[in-house]
């Protein structure tokens, strides 16, 4: 399912074609894919709300599927074994910022589905060295959310500086929130869920969450940190409105609208802290997967045959996907 113009998801933009298999580089690997989940950032790839995008394009970040062929100098790997291939594509390795551990902020990174041609589709080759063994615990279609709505999700508690047995707001509750609560839940964490859809409020009860509500509802008490999972600017302020003093607000996605402007002493004063989530490193992903087999974390999932891109992409952005959403490549 390939992109060739930016359009609204009503008109059905991406479009099925046949294109000749990619070929691996020296050290590459060509994977057979199986499953690819469907995570927001492909909705704001396809809409044309991100900048920098490649066209052509086949989106597609969260893909599980075997390893076809080996680059001559790929040893990582052999044909046959299971892996998976997440948002971060390649970084040089040599700048600044990876070699402090910073990949994500890599000025040289390439995403997957977003630079280089992504996972709805049957092939797709990419470095080995970023490519992910999947903990044999978990099925393909179980496995595929694990890859951005699991590690972004898991940057993202770290970066909200949660500690275990605080209490934790989550505002908006997708794919990525639901994998989440189940890491914060572990940890021994209270949280709360803010989500306007009565189906997700639902889910997160059944996960864990302590007290379930809307943006517009007073929760009882005030968050140590929040995870704002929504695209939604306003939400912002709602969040830093609920945040304890000293607290932190992380924000998980990679496109939001415009924040209001906000009261110094209303929202920030008394040493809260308002950040972003910019994509994720190896470390967070080999980490996250360690973390996802040892609870071991249960993705709610809701599979679909890979013509349906438009179609699952259209529920997705009128939130009407429990869980997450995952296209079967191969019927």
């Amino acid at each position: 399912m390939i992109l060739d113009k930016f359009a609204p998801i009503e008109k059905d933009p991406l479009e099925m074609d046949d294109l000749p298999n990619p070929e691996p580089g020296p050290e590459d690997i060509l994977i057979r894919i199986d499953f690819c989940g469907v995570c927001h950032t492909d909705l704001h790839t396809v809409e044309g709300e991100l900048p920098e995008v490649k066209l052509p394009i086949i989106p597609g970040h969260q893909v599980v599927g075997r390893v076809a062929k080996l680059g001559e100098k790929a040893f990582r790997f052999k044909e046959g074994d299971r892996v998976g291939v997440a948002w971060l594509f390649s970084a040089d390795e040599t700048c600044s910022y990876c070699l402090r551990g910073s990949e994500n902020l890599c000025p040289n990174a390439r995403f997957t589905g977003y630079h280089e041609n992504g996972g709805y589709a049957e092939y797709i080759v990419i470095p080995e060295r970023f490519a992910y063994n999947i903990p044999e615990i978990f099925e393909d279609e179980e496995a595929a959310p694990l890859l951005c709505a699991g590690i972004i999700g898991y940057r993202a508690l770290r970066l909200s500086e949660i500690d275990p047995g605080q209490r934790l707001g989550l505002i908006g509750f997708g794919a990525s929130a639901h994998v989440a609560i189940q890491v914060a839940v572990n940890w021994g964490c209270e949280v709360y869920v803010f989500s306007r859809s009565e189906e997700h409020r639902s889910l997160a009860e059944k996960l864990g969450a302590v007290w379930t509500g809307t943006t517009r509802d007073d929760p009882p008490e005030k968050m140590d940190s929040i995870v704002n999972f929504t695209p939604a600017g306003p939400t912002v302020l709602q969040g830093m409105r609920m945040l304890d003093r000293g607290g932190t607000q992380a924000l998980a996605g990679i496109y939001m609208s415009p924040i209001p402007e906000m009261d110094y002493v209303e929202y920030i004063y008394h040493e809260r802290t308002l950040r972003s989530v910019a994509n994720a490193s190896r470390k967070d992903g080999e980490e996250l997967l360690k973390i996802a087999a040892e609870i071991p974390i249960r993705t709610t999932t809701q599979t679909f045959p890979l013509e349906k891109a438009n179609r699952v992409l259209r529920l997705l952005k009128d939130s009407k996907i429990d869980g997450a959403a995952v296209l079967k490549i191969r019927a």
